[in-house]
């Protein structure tokens, strides 16, 4: 699943790329990746892309404005009309496939990977893609991102320059519940997944099983130190990156997620593995809970 640092990435890349840029065709081939209806997926076509943001693990693209124009009221419309926000989230096995040029192939409903198309006035765009049967990705048409119920849940991001350790802090206060599952809940923090935050708890020399209010100061000030460090590393390596070379960097830069059996980079220690039905995790034991392994199963506790 792409997360934060391949997402700014990709948000980054579509601001290089297309804004500035009209779009003239917008089609969904994946009816279920459609999650809204009013405005229609029609209502892109025609409207220029004056911003593209990342919302966690969401890209939004503002649509609609002229972005040569002067906007005196954000209500006064421009061109097409008041702006549109073109909202996707790539879930587990999405992905954006882009094209200089789009080609001609007519795509077919519910035939093949591809979700979506967009088409740019200069011929560019890009395909939404989803592999695998169980279909995730999700694209939404509102007039205000906030309007996506998973954007309007989403706590803070953490890569924010504002976000300080007191509000890493005060997030954590009282919350009796496992520090790994407290980095990946996106009304917590936005845009953390499994694989990085195994990679923060790995950097911070913490088990994955620690209890988020019974971390000491030192260990939150550890946390947040390799919180901040690990994604800023992360989205370093992901900047500039086109689409296509961004799940191979992130899979090169991993020191323990996905890397079961192999040697901790830091010890040299095998890494480990939790499953669960239907996601696992990766630890070191040498380098996170004292050498002591995790037990591999469902609802599994750290061995004390």
């Amino acid at each position: 699943m792409p997360e934060l640092p391949e997402v700014e990435a990709l948000a980054a890349f579509l601001r290089e790329r297309a804004v500035g840029r009209t779009i003239t065709s917008a089609a969904v081939t994946a009816i279920s990746a459609l999650k809204t209806f009013d405005p229609p997926l029609s209502a892109l076509a025609g409207g220029a892309i004056a911003a593209v943001d990342r919302h966690g693990k969401f890209v939004d693209l503002t649509v609609g404005r002229d972005p040569g124009a002067e906007v005196v009221d954000p209500g006064d419309a421009v061109g097409a009309g008041p702006p549109v926000h073109l909202v996707f989230h790539l879930a587990r096995a999405g992905w954006l496939r882009w094209f200089d040029e789009v080609p001609k192939t007519i795509l077919k409903p519910g035939k093949g990977p591809i979700a979506l198309r967009l088409k740019l006035d200069d011929g560019s765009g890009f395909d939404l893609t989803e592999a695998g049967t169980k279909k995730s990705l999700a694209v939404s048409v509102v007039r205000d991102p906030n309007a996506v119920p998973g954007i309007a849940r989403l706590g803070p991001d953490p890569t924010a320059p504002g976000f300080t350790l007191a509000d890493f802090q005060a997030v954590l206060d009282g919350r009796r519940t496992q520090i790994k599952g407290v980095l990946r809940d996106q009304s917590v923090f936005a845009g953390i997944g499994n694989a990085y935050s195994d990679e923060i708890l790995h950097a911070a020399r913490m088990s994955p099983y620690a209890l988020a209010a019974k971390l000491s100061p030192e260990q939150v000030l550890t946390l947040f130190a390799a919180l901040r460090d690990t994604l800023a590393e992360a989205i370093a390596t992901a900047s500039g990156r086109p689409p296509a070379d961004l799940k191979d960097a992130k899979r090169r830069g991993m020191q323990v997620h996905g890397r079961t059996g192999e040697a901790c980079p830091v010890c040299g220690d095998t890494v480990r593995e939790v499953r669960f039905a239907d996601s696992s995790f990766q630890y070191c034991p040498t380098c996170q809970t004292g050498g002591r392994p995790l037990a591999d199963r469902v609802l599994s506790r750290l061995l004390k």
